[in-house]
């Protein structure tokens, strides 16, 4: 590590520290897009780590719904239909694939193809 990577940390916030090494984990997945880069209405690839995962058990359909970041901006994650997923929890690391679109202001993902990657330290 360099000094003015070590001075830089000791001076960085927390959470600017962890973005900064969110988005090197993310940038090192082949083919991906930063999130801050996504627009609706085209599909991507992208990677980063669930900040949240949330089962909202609707009678008509159920959904389980996730906040992906990945250093330079967030997109939700909606699986229709699934109660749970084997492996989609927080701080869960996931390479997506799949069609952006908004919803409720927020990019959103339905049901994109994912692949779970390796948890930091493993």
């Amino acid at each position: 590590m360099s000094l003015r990577s070590m001075v830089r940390s000791a001076l960085a916030s927390t959470d600017s520290v962890a973005a900064d090494e969110e988005r090197s984990a993310a940038a090192m997945v082949a083919g991906c897009t930063a999130l801050a880069e996504v627009a609706p209405r085209h599909r991507y690839s992208v990677a980063g780590v669930l900040r949240s995962v949330v089962l909202h058990p609707r009678q008509d359909v159920p959904t389980v719904e996730a906040e992906l970041y990945d250093g330079s901006g967030t997109l939700d994650l909606v699986w229709l239909g699934r109660r749970q997923i084997a492996g989609i929890q927080p701080g869960r690391r996931l390479r997506v694939e799949g069609m952006v679109t908004t919803r409720d202001g927020r990019r959103a993902m339905f049901n994109p193809r994912y692949e779970l990657r390796a948890r930091a330290g493993e």
